[in-house]
């Protein structure tokens, strides 16, 4: 093997060790939501509130990083995201209800950072394969999701302990990666010192936040975002009520989890025969709104067929949601503006999705009402999609032109 190519293969898995962080803190407390409730006596709209808080800030440095006048170095934020994250995961084992959502909300912004920074290292560092590296990334989240979920309850039963230990032990691999990360960030912040103060692109940002088509990019990746925390926050807890056992929600979550990682490398391949990434759009709409209905209501023994599906649907959704950012964006400064705005604004929008289920049911004491209105907002998807699905870019003289068929190659 070539120094280069090891160099390269070296690289990437750095990018999968942040990767594997950046989901576990949230899927992890689905599979052990009950016993949490019944630690602290916390209501239906209160366990919502606790998935809720770090997806709210999920995107939040994405609304800052555009318009600061010289932002930290992608590595640095890299490591305080890390660090920060450790942080969160350490507070919220406390014993009291505050430090328990305190950690949550730093758990939250820790990840927000780490959202933001490491697709622009992927586009800086990888250029000629950035679709195949945002493939790997998007894998190696769902893949950190998964096995957070399938192995929090074994780990806490295997120690006879209570949910702390499981969540605890996810400080290990996030302190890990940054201590990893840290020479690097030490590397880039002397580089950093050296150049010149870069001004924020404000008239681009201007551009960015007015445009229609922005906004539907945006409201793609909240919607299914959205569908996703609903996925991860209540859906273990369905089944259990549906006469589960916890260790086998958490199974049948990290399967979900674990199909989303492998059915994210579809996109690029489904790219290629299609024209535009409207009939993508179609086809998560259809496998989400299937997976939801039949793990909800379908024989609790056909869960696991649900599961697959579900987890297909929404394995698609995700990388098209990122790639949206990318292919319509007329250059790399449309692109950073578009993704603070997407990813800012669209975190906030899916935080909403496991507190309102968490309110409807305390309201209705079931799951109907709840899974009828996540089927309202998958079917929902189809609007923002389809808008967003054609080959149109901001900041082009005219959609459909060369800079648009550039872009659709780009997922080629």
């Amino acid at each position: 093997m070539s120094a280069a190519r090891a160099s390269r293969i070296g690289a990437v898995a750095l990018i999968v060790l942040v990767a594997l962080n950046l989901r576990p803190a949230i899927a992890a407390v689905g599979p052990v939501l009950t016993e949490i409730q019944d630690a602290f006596g916390l209501s239906g709209t209160a366990a919502g509130a606790l998935t809720t808080l770090p997806l709210a800030f999920f995107g939040s440095y994405g609304l800052i990083a555009p318009f600061l006048r010289r932002a930290p170095r992608s590595e640095t934020l890299l490591v305080a995201s890390m660090a920060l994250l450790v942080v969160g995961l350490v507070l919220r084992l406390l014993d009291a209800p505050f430090p328990l959502f305190a950690g949550s909300l730093v758990a939250g912004m820790a990840i927000s950072v780490g959202n933001i920074a490491m697709p622009a290292i992927i586009k800086r560092d990888h250029p000629e394969s950035l679709t195949t590296v945002t493939a790997i990334y998007t894998v190696a989240m769902s893949g950190g999701a998964a096995l957070a979920a399938g192995l929090v309850v074994p780990v806490e039963n295997a120690f006879g302990a209570s949910w702390r230990l499981p969540l605890g032990l996810l400080a290990i691999p996030a302190a890990a990666a940054g201590l990893i990360w840290l020479p690097r960030a030490l590397r880039a912040a002397r580089a950093a010192r050296a150049a010149p103060p870069v001004p924020a692109a404000r008239g681009v940002a201007g551009l960015v936040w007015r445009s229609p088509l922005s906004w539907s990019v945006t409201a793609f990746m909240g919607l299914q975002s959205l569908l996703a925390y609903v996925t991860l926050g209540w859906l273990a807890t369905i089944w259990q009520d549906r006469g589960m056992s916890e260790a086998g929600a958490g199974y049948a979550l990290a399967v979900t989890s674990g199909v989303q990682a492998v059915s994210s490398l579809l996109v690029p391949v489904l790219a290629r025969r299609t024209r535009d990434q409207r009939p993508l759009v179609l086809l998560i709409v259809v496998l989400t709104a299937a997976g939801f209905a039949g793990a909800t209501w379908a024989p609790i023994g056909t869960v696991w067929v649900w599961t697959v599906v579900l987890g297909v649907g929404q394995g698609i959704g995700f990388p098209t949601a990122l790639s949206f950012i990318g292919l319509r964006s007329h250059d790399a400064a449309v692109a950073a503006q578009l993704s603070g705005m997407a990813q800012g604004l669209g975190y906030v929008l899916a935080a909403l999705g496991p507190l309102g289920v968490g309110a409807l049911h305390d309201a209705t004491g079931g799951w109907t009402v709840p899974m009828l209105g996540v089927l309202a907002a998958t079917a929902a998807l189809l609007v923002p999609g389809m808008i967003a699905g054609r080959n149109r870019t901001i900041g082009a003289p005219a959609p459909g032109g060369a800079a648009a068929d550039a872009a659709a190659a780009a997922l080629k």
